[in-house]
C-alpha cells in the first residue's frame, strides 16, 4: 500500500480509502455483517488505514455496523471518517446531538476526520448563520473530531466560497476523468490544494459507470501496450494527481477489495505516461459522442412551473446513456429527482407541457419531447 499526507494533518493515509456506502447486503437489504466485517478486516490487513462513512448510509446502518467491525484492536489501526448530516440540522445544538450520536454509534471517542456532508447552496446558507464553524471550533477543542472537513456537490464558485470560509483541513469532491469541468472540478481540486487542504476523492469510477463494457471504448484502452482493467485505468487517473491524498472506492465484494488494494501498489502521483493521458482523453470524446440530450445546464428554463428538475433529469439520462448504466443512473435519478437532498420532487414525469422552458432554451432543445424519454427511461 502508498501512503500520502495531507498539509495539516501528521499521519500517512492509505491512498486507496474504503467508503462503506456500497456494502454488501443481504436478501432484506440490510449489511451481510460477515462479509463485510471480512472485508473491512482484510483490507486493514492490506494496508488500508482510512475508512469512510456517513450518518445514512446503508438507512442508517453503516455507522453501527463499522462500530462493530472496528472491534477488537482494529479501530486503533484505522483513520476514522463520517460526517454531519446537514439536511436534518435545525439548531446549534442539533450538530452536538447528531456527533454525540456518531460516536456511540461508532463506538469510538474521537472522529478522525469530520465532514459536514454534501454541501450545497441551500444547506451552507442554512448552517454558517447557525454557527457550524464554531461547533467545529468547539468538536476539535474537546477531542471528539481531530480533523474537520467538508464533501461538496454544487458548483465551483460556491467550493471556493466554502474553502475561504473557516480554516479547514480537508475536503472530499468527486473527482474522475469525465468530471474534470463538473462540481469543483479540476480548478477546485488545485484551489483548494493551493490553500493547504489534504483532498479526499470520492466517485472515481463515477458509481461504477467507467467500469462498464462498452466496445468502442474499451478499443481505446487496447492501444496501450500497458493493460489495465477498466477499474485501475479510472483509479489511476485520480492517483495520477499529486494534490489527491486519498481515492475512496465503495467496495462491495470481497474481489473488488483485493482488486483495488493490487491496483493501490502502483498508484504514484505523475506516473501515468503523455500516451496514455492522451487515452483518456480519447475516452471523454468517445463517451460523449453517446449523450442524448445537448442540454448545457444553463438553467434558463428554471423555475418549472410543475417543479421538474429539467437540467437534472437531462444530466441523469445522458450518464445512462454515455455510460450503457441505466441502473446506477435510476439511482441517482431517484435520489436527486425523488427530493432527497431538496424536499420537492422534480421528476420528468410531472411535466404539464406547458412550454414555458422551451420558449427560454438558447439551445433549441425541445424539452417537453426529451422529457418524455427521460420518463420512459427511469418509469416516472
Amino acid at each position: 500500500m502508498l501512503y500520502r499526507r495531507m498539509n495539516k494533518v501528521e499521519s500517512d493515509l492509505s491512498i486507496l480509502g474504503f467508503g462503506c456506502m456500497r456494502l454488501p447486503v443481504i436478501n432484506d437489504g440490510s449489511i451481510d455483517a460477515q462479509q463485510a466485517t471480512d472485508m473491512i478486516r482484510y483490507a486493514i490487513d492490506h494496508g488500508v488505514n482510512y475508512f469512510d462513512t456517513a450518518y445514512p448510509y446503508h438507512n442508517g446502518e453503516s455507522e453501527t455496523f463499522l462500530g462493530r467491525a472496528l472491534q477488537g484492536g482494529y479501530r486503533e489501526k484505522v483513520n476514522l471518517a463520517t460526517k454531519l448530516p446537514s439536511w436534518l440540522i435545525k439548531s446549534r445544538a442539533d450538530m452536538d446531538r447528531y456527533l454525540n450520536e456518531q460516536l456511540k454509534r461508532l463506538q469510538t471517542d474521537h472522529i478522525d476526520f469530520y465532514l459536514v456532508h454534501g454541501l450545497m447552496k441551500p444547506f451552507w446558507e442554512k448552517l454558517r448563520p447557525l454557527g457550524v464553524t464554531d461547533f467545529l471550533d468547539d468538536a476539535i477543542a474537546d477531542g471528539r473530531i481531530r480533523h474537520a472537513g467538508f464533501s461538496f456537490h454544487d458548483e465551483l464558485a460556491l467550493f471556493k466560497e466554502i474553502v475561504d470560509s473557516y480554516n479547514w483541513e480537508f475536503c472530499q469532491i468527486q473527482y474522475n476523468f469525465m468530471d474534470e469541468q463538473n462540481q469543483a472540478g479540476t480548478e477546485g481540486l488545485r484551489y483548494a490544494a493551493d490553500r493547504g487542504l489534504g483532498i479526499v476523492v470520492m466517485e472515481p469510477l463515477r458509481g461504477g459507470m467507467l467500469t462498464k463494457e462498452i466496445p468502442s471504448i474499451n478499443s481505446i484502452w487496447r492501444k496501450s501496450q500497458v493493460k489495465r482493467s477498466l477499474p485501475e485505468w479510472a483509479l489511476r487517473w485520480v492517483w495520477n494527481h499529486p494534490e489527491v491524498t486519498v481515492v475512496l472506492s465503495g467496495m462491495s465484494s470481497f474481489e473488488q477489495v483485493r482488486q483495488n488494494i493490487a491496483y493501490a501498489e502502483s498508484g504514484f502521483p505523475d506516473s501515468l505516461s503523455q500516451e496514455e493521458l492522451d487515452l483518456f482523453g480519447e475516452a471523454e470524446t468517445e463517451y460523449k459522442k453517446r449523450i442524448e440530450v445537448p442540454c448545457t445546464g444553463c438553467r434558463y428554463c428554471m423555475p418549472c412551473p410543475s417543479n421538474v428538475s429539467i437540467p437534472e433529469c437531462f444530466e441523469m439520462y445522458n450518464q445512462g446513456c454515455m455510460f450503457d448504466a441505466p441502473d446506477v443512473a435510476s439511482i441517482n435519478y431517484n435520489i436527486v429527482q425523488g427530493g432527497m437532498l431538496t424536499g420537492i420532487p422534480g421528476f420528468a414525469s410531472q411535466c404539464q407541457e406547458c412550454g414555458d422552458c422551451e420558449e427560454k432554451c438558447p439551445q433549441g432543445i425541445p424539452v417537453r419531447e426529451h422529457l418524455k424519454k427521460v420518463a420512459a427511461y427511469f418509469g416516472r
